[in-house]
C-alpha cells in the first residue's frame, strides 16, 4: 500500500485547491445580484452564507481534486502545463500548442449557445435577466468559477470517475481506456453538466420539459468540447475553453 503522500502530486493538489477557492470568490458577485430577491427573505446575514459557502467549497473541493489526481493517472488523463510548471519544466512551448484550439472552440461553443438560445426562444422558452442581468465586471469575474471550478467538479473529478468505471469494465491491449468508455463518460458528463445549470435557471424561469432540453443541449454541446478537450489536450485546455465560452456569453453577450 502507498503511502498517502506517494498517492498524488500534493503539490497540484494545493495549486487546484487555491484555484478553486480563488473562483468561487470571484463568482460570488454574480450570484448575489442573481440571487438577490432571495437573498430577501433569509434571515442569516448574507456575510455568514457567503463564510459557509466558501468552507463548504473548500471541504468539497478537497475531495473532488483528490480523487480526479487520484483517478487521472490511472486512466492516463493529465494536466500537461501545470505539472511541468512544479516540476520547473519549459511550458510556453506546449501552452502555445493547446492555446488556439481551445480558445477557438470556446469561443464556438459560446456563439452555438446564443443561437440554439435563439431557436429555443423561438418556440416559447425565454429566459429573460433584464431585471437582474449582474453587470459586464461580475460576468467578467464570474467566468473564473466557469473556467477553474466546474471544469474541476466536472472533467478532472467527474469524467475521470467515469472513464475510470469503464477502464475497471473493459481496457485496451495496452491497460488505457477504451474510445468508446471515453466518450461515454464524456458525454454522461456533459448532459449532468447542463442538468446542473437548472438551479439557477429555475429562479428565473418555471422548469419545463423545454427548459430541461434547453440546459441539457446548450450546456451539454460545450461539456462535450471541454470534454474532448479534457481527454486529447489536458484539463487546463478544458478550462481555457470553458473560460472563453463564457466570456463570450457574459461579457461580450451583454455588450450587445
Amino acid at each position: 500500500m502507498k503511502k498517502i503522500r506517494e498517492l498524488i502530486n500534493w503539490k497540484l493538489f494545493f495549486v487546484l485547491l487555491g484555484a478553486s477557492i480563488f473562483g468561487t470568490v470571484t463568482v460570488i458577485p454574480y450570484a448575489l445580484t442573481l440571487q438577490a430577491d432571495l437573498l430577501k427573505e433569509i434571515s442569516i446575514p448574507t456575510s455568514v452564507l457567503i463564510f459557509a459557502q466558501i468552507i463548504q467549497s473548500i471541504i468539497l473541493f478537497a475531495i473532488f481534486i483528490f480523487i480526479g489526481l487520484l483517478l487521472s493517472k490511472r486512466v492516463g488523463f493529465s494536466l500537461p502545463i501545470l505539472e511541468r510548471w512544479l516540476e520547473g519544466k519549459e511550458v510556453k512551448v506546449y501552452l502555445k500548442s493547446i492555446l488556439g484550439i481551445s480558445i477557438i472552440l470556446g469561443v464556438l461553443a459560446g456563439i452555438l449557445i446564443i443561437g440554439l438560445d435563439f431557436l429555443f426562444s423561438a418556440v416559447g422558452v425565454q429566459i429573460t435577466t433584464t431585471q437582474v442581468a449582474p453587470p459586464i465586471w461580475q460576468g467578467f469575474l464570474a467566468s473564473f468559477y466557469g473556467g477553474i471550478v466546474e471544469e474541476i467538479i466536472m472533467r478532472l473529478f467527474f469524467m475521470t470517475l467515469l472513464v475510470w468505471v469503464s477502464y475497471k469494465i473493459k481496457r485496451t491491449m495496452e491497460d488505457k481506456p477504451t474510445n468508446i468508455g471515453v466518450w461515454l463518460a464524456i458525454i454522461i458528463s456533459a448532459v449532468l453538466f447542463g442538468i446542473g445549470h437548472l438551479p439557477i435557471t429555475n429562479a428565473l424561469i418555471s422548469i419545463t420539459p423545454l427548459v430541461v432540453a434547453r440546459a441539457i443541449l446548450l450546456n451539454g454541446i460545450a461539456g462535450i468540447a471541454f470534454g474532448w478537450l479534457y481527454w486529447k489536450k489536458g484539463l487546463e485546455s478544458a478550462m481555457i475553453a470553458h473560460f472563453s465560452a463564457d466570456i463570450v456569453l457574459h461579457v461580450i453577450l451583454p455588450l450587445f
